[in-house]
């Protein structure tokens, strides 16, 4: 996901994302700590799609204050 897409998202909107997206982390470790992941950089996908989430949660915040 581009950050243009979630420059153009509601805060509602992020807040839902980011939740989604953790539990698919912790979904996507705990098939790999059974069997291995076809693709174990999908982890290191949703890591830094969670924290470009986070990343623009804060900006908004620190643009409101």
């Amino acid at each position: 996901m581009k950050s243009i897409v979630l420059t153009e998202m509601p805060i509602n909107e992020l807040n839902d994302l980011l939740v989604s997206e953790k539990e698919r982390l912790v979904k996507l470790k705990m098939s790999h700590s059974v069997s291995p992941l076809e693709n174990p950089l999908s982890i290191k996908f949703a890591r830094k799609k969670i924290a470009r989430i986070m990343t623009e949660l804060s900006n908004r915040k620190n643009l409101s204050n």
